[in-house]
């Protein structure tokens, strides 16, 4: 059974580690199906790749084919220089409503971190991923828009806004913000996991990120009220079996995260604090190189590395590809092949263990010996067959 994954190379190291993590998916679905399922890729264009072969960064082509498609896979994208679109990847989480930044994050043994006990960090991030600063309006200090709107903000509502003032505006919805939360308590509840932690900073911006606090209690309540339990009402005997809500500010959560990660294990966040605390853990369990994610609509999985394009690395083949084959794995996972994805996370973890592994990684481990993404890619393959 053949099974359709569109793919995006992506820009900088994109084109290296596509190489790599394409091959160690199809043979580790090969392996755990006994050949009975593979996967038919199907190229898109975006990004350098589409200019230099259309002349548009995301050609329509590529918008129409995502518009009907469930599963595809990207590699980094870089911002077009010029006018026009401000971010591809942004564009793509907008065009398609992908309103679900989800990153798992944990600890890979052997990884050197910053912190002490990295092994306690095992937290999923659902991140809003359509309003706030991704939707903000913001005029430049001393332009007549950014003078006009000031001007009518002190004029008719009192607010204490100083002149030639630089103004932004972040919209946040009951719609968007209940959805998110939703998803993430269906994640845990799928997932037997104990709790959803909504991060805010509701005690200062009370209607945008207060409202998205008050929202998640509301969808849980209403939604959920049989299988989950606000924390604040929560007691050993009443708990059992249900996911415990609980919120914390977000200035306090990266505190918490610090020092008591292992009393979390799945955050909902508006978009800037889930962009703060996602690349937050990332650098607690090792840095983004290793960090999968995914962009989900009702409809549509894009599955992408985290990190940036990597221009400097670029046709070096010293790139790590971790984050775009974990990625790979979650995307597998997704498929219903949990099988199949494990076989590629233990490759990896193996990989580690005997530290045979990219520049950047070595770089941090005792007696390891680097490898280029290719070998790395090799060592792999031979490990999921």
């Amino acid at each position: 059974m053949k099974h359709t994954v569109y793919w995006i190379e992506g820009d900088g190291i994109g084109p290296e580690i596509w190489n790599v993590t394409r091959p160690v998916l199809d043979a580790a679905l090969k392996a755990t199906t006994q050949g009975e399922h593979e996967i038919n890729w199907v190229e898109l264009l975006a990004g350098e790749k589409a200019v230099r072969l259309t002349g548009s960064p995301l050609p329509q082509e590529t918008l129409d084919t995502l518009a009907t498609a469930s599963v595809a896979i990207k590699g980094p994208l870089g911002t077009p220089v010029g006018g026009g679109i401000r971010s591809l990847n942004v564009a793509l989480r907008q065009t398609f409503d992908l309103y679900a930044c989800i990153r798992p994050v944990s600890w890979f043994q052997g990884i050197s971190t910053p912190v002490k006990h990295p092994e306690r960090v095992n937290m999923v991030i659902f991140r809003e991923n359509t309003e706030d600063v991704y939707a903000g309006i913001e005029y430049a200090a001393g332009t007549e828009q950014a003078e006009k709107l000031g001007a009518f903000l002190r004029d008719e509502f009192g607010a204490n806004i100083r002149e030639a003032s630089a103004i932004g505006i972040k919209p946040m919805t009951e719609f968007a913000s209940r959805r998110l939360v939703r998803r993430a308590i269906q994640y845990a509840l799928d997932n037997g996991l104990p709790s959803v932690t909504i991060v805010h900073k509701g005690n200062i911006m009370k209607f945008t990120e207060g409202g998205f606090r008050a929202w998640g209690y509301d969808v849980a309540r209403e939604e959920f009220g049989d299988v989950t339990i606000p924390e604040k009402e929560a007691t050993p005997e009443n708990s059992a079996g249900k996911v415990i809500i609980k919120d914390r500010i977000a200035d306090a959560m990266f505190q918490e995260a610090l020092i008591r990660p292992d009393q979390y294990s799945v955050l909902a966040l508006p978009n800037l604090n889930g962009d703060y605390i996602s690349d937050a853990l990332a650098a607690q369990v090792g840095g983004l190189g290793m960090a999968p994610g995914m962009n989900m609509s009702d409809t549509l999985a894009l599955f992408e590395a985290t990190h940036g394009t990597a221009p400097t690395a670029a046709g070096k083949d010293i790139a790590n590809p971790g984050s775009l084959l974990l990625s790979g794995a979650l995307m597998l996972r997704h498929m219903g092949f949990p099988e199949a994805a494990e076989k590629v996370k233990n490759a990896i973890l193996a990989a580690i263990a005997e530290k045979t592994v990219t520049p950047d990684l070595a770089a941090e481990m005792e007696n390891a010996r680097p490898v280029s993404c290719t070998e790395f890619g090799k060592i792999l393959l031979s490990k999921v067959q």
